[in-house]
């Protein structure tokens, strides 16, 4: 009996206000219900704008605690439509202490914990040091009603070493919610993921949002995408330009099939490593 998964991403512009930007995933994940997806991963910072493009404290405000109150909302939606969500947020842990997070909620609406963004960049509009610590939970991966699934957050996926550890921490499906820019990585986008999921044998939903917007001239370019552990893209890729609900069937035999043929796993050579892992 084959294993396959409907799932889902979504990729939107910035609505101008959290509230409304809220509603609009609460929406999308209405639609992508409708269509038989089980599991959902919204894009970087879903309910906000990209305010990483400046550097400015009033956008400390947009931070709350996980679990807290969009988690719990989010955790009810989950339970009343069987879906399994991903929902990138700014988590505040305390006063002060703030992180770029993704908390994962299971179909039955229960909170099975987050993932803390750990890589975090300091560049011309990507002043995400401003904002956030590096992540300190490690590469946790949850088991829900569609499998094992991981997450890695946007400048992440430039990192083989958090890739892998999803791998050996039994990561199905990795969702990697990104906000990035067409000036910027655009020539990395259909690059790096893929050839993760080749390396370390599972799928990847890669989420990008779209548009401008007006903290800055960063282009969003979308082009969101599944990616099987062959390399090749699930269907086709979001629009560069627009909003997009993308819903997706993953069918899991194929990572049977592909560890079967080729032993990363067996064959990583760990004890060769160890100066790679020294500062």
């Amino acid at each position: 009996m084959s294993r396959v998964i409907r799932a889902a991403l979504v990729q939107t512009t910035w609505t101008g206000n959290k509230e409304s930007m809220i509603k609009a995933h609460e929406e999308y994940a209405r639609q992508a219900a409708a269509q038989g997806a089980k599991v959902i991963c919204f894009q970087e910072l879903f309910y906000g704008p990209y305010f990483c493009q400046v550097q400015d404290a009033q956008y400390y405000s947009y931070a709350e605690s996980i679990p807290g109150p969009t988690t719990e909302r989010f955790q009810a939606l989950a339970r009343e439509l069987g879906m399994v969500m991903v929902l990138p947020m700014y988590e505040q842990e305390q006063p002060g202490v703030l992180y770029n997070t993704a908390a994962v909620v299971d179909a039955d609406g229960s909170y099975l914990g987050k993932y803390r963004k750990t890589h975090i960049p300091q560049v011309k509009g990507f002043w995400e040091k401003f904002y956030f610590r590096p992540g300190n939970l490690g590469y946790p991966v949850f088991d829900t009603a569609v499998g094992k699934v991981g997450v890695y957050i946007c400048y992440d996926r430039h990192f083989p070493e958090g890739w892998r550890a999803l791998g050996l921490n039994g990561a199905q499906i990795v969702f990697n919610p990104s906000a990035t820019s067409r000036g910027l990585s655009s020539y990395l986008w259909q690059l790096e993921q893929p050839a993760s999921a080749v390396a370390n044998e599972y799928f990847i939903g890669a989420i990008n949002r779209v548009g401008i917007e007006d903290l800055g001239d960063d282009d969003f370019y979308g082009t969101s995408y599944f990616v099987d552990p062959e390399g090749k893209f699930v269907g086709d890729t979001g629009d560069a330009h627009q909003p997009e609900l993308l819903v997706r069937d993953l069918n899991l035999d194929l990572l049977d099939t592909v560890r079967d043929r080729w032993q990363f796993y067996r064959d990583r050579r760990p004890d060769a490593y160890g100066p790679l892992t020294q500062a």
